[in-house]
């Protein structure tokens, strides 16, 4: 039996009574289910503002765009970024029309502060901040740099529904944060996402943006009396970015136990950790302090990682990478030493099996290859 990284976990019957009821309404797009998931979102991380997305990538694309338009930025202005995210965080920005500048990562494998004041400049608009694996990483003391330097903090918080700072759900310190409800995150739609901007203005302007600039949706439109009323305006081009109740109904069931998943998560590492800290030849990338992290994924660094990929493989074991430099992909190549840490992390890291799947003896059965790899060493 294979070992696989994700596995998402649907609670398949109540699934399916949500999406039923959209059926039996008739109505499967923009509308009461997503009205009730942004509610329920609200509720339950205490952000003023939410608004469901097709994904958390038009999310990011949204955020700039609403920032953009609202202070006049210019084209090929920039936006601080990792190296060491997915290709989307990085697409997001060149879709705006703005530059990525890459600041390295620290030990956490997050933006380093130290870096991220090194690269400001006149021409700096905004810090995106990847929370990657559902980690924290130095987010205070980014988020202070932003604060002082007056340029806009954006949180891709991709992997961090449910992480916590202080006990507070992330996303309070933000300007606008973007989560995924990606079919292998920790709360598993198809594909969804979520934008939480911090002013409501600009929460206004994101779904006027998300339904091509027509100043009132169709759901709207229709619950206004009870019938179709054919008569907007299109006040801005915008996207097809909202989303839809098919997707809201699955996020209403998986937000339902998305704590108790994490706790397994949770678990998951500190299983791991028994297994493998201290081993010589390779590390554990750390929790950063006061972090409750989703644990979205458990990486460990190891030299000759190919190596022990193909170990894994060859047991049925397929963990995954998180991530290449993305400074190695041809839309945004720079030299190897621009973030040297970034591209050390990306030549050594592995992401380790981490879903509802994974049992005590599987982390057991995956440690022991890793262990009997570092015994030939």
């Amino acid at each position: 039996m294979t070992i696989q990284l994700f596995t998402p976990k649907f609670r398949t019957e109540e699934c399916l009574e949500q999406i039923r009821e959209c059926l039996d309404k008739g109505w499967t797009g923009m509308g009461f289910k997503t009205v009730e998931i942004e509610d329920r979102w609200k509720e339950y991380t205490s952000l003023k503002n939410a608004h469901f997305l097709s994904s958390a990538t038009a999310g990011l694309h949204l955020a700039l765009e609403v920032f953009k338009r609202r202070y006049n930025w210019d084209e090929g202005d920039e936006v601080i970024s990792t190296p060491l995210t997915f290709v989307s965080s990085n697409h997001a920005i060149k879709y705006a029309g703005l530059t990525p500048v890459f600041a390295d990562v620290d030990q956490y494998l997050c933006l380093d502060p130290d870096s991220v004041l090194e690269k400001i400049t006149d021409k700096t608009r905004a810090v995106m901040f990847v929370g990657l694996a559902g980690n924290t990483g130095q987010l205070e003391k980014v988020t202070e740099i932003c604060e002082a330097k007056g340029v806009k903090l954006i949180l891709d918080a991709a992997h961090m529904a449910g992480s916590r700072l202080h006990g507070q759900h992330i996303g309070f310190s933000a300007d606008v944060t973007v989560f995924s409800f990606q079919a292998v995150k920790n709360l598993p739609t198809a594909d969804s996402g979520m934008i939480c901007f911090s002013d409501a203005g600009d929460d206004k302007t994101a779904r006027k943006l998300t339904w091509l600039g027509i100043n009132k949706d169709t759901y709207a439109r229709t619950a206004s009396k009870g019938a179709y009323k054919w008569k907007y305006d299109v006040d801005d081009v915008g996207f097809k970015y909202h989303g839809n109740s098919i997707m809201a109904s699955l996020a209403l069931v998986g937000l339902k136990y998305l704590d108790n998943d994490n706790a397994y998560r949770r678990q998951l590492a500190v299983w791991y950790r028994e297994e493998l800290e201290g081993l010589d030849g390779m590390s554990i990338v750390p929790i950063a302090p006061n972090c409750e992290s989703s644990t979205h994924l458990l990486q460990i660094r190891i030299d000759r990682r190919d190596e022990l990929l193909s170990e894994l493989n060859s047991n049925d074991i397929y963990p995954g990478v998180h991530y290449t430099d993305n400074t190695e992909y041809k839309p945004f190549y720079q030299d190897a030493g621009i973030c040297p840490e970034a591209r050390c992390a990306s030549e050594e890291v592995i992401s380790l099996p981490m879903h509802m799947g994974v049992t005590r003896r599987d982390v057991s059965e995956i440690s022991s290859v890793v262990k009997n790899f570092l015994g030939k060493g």
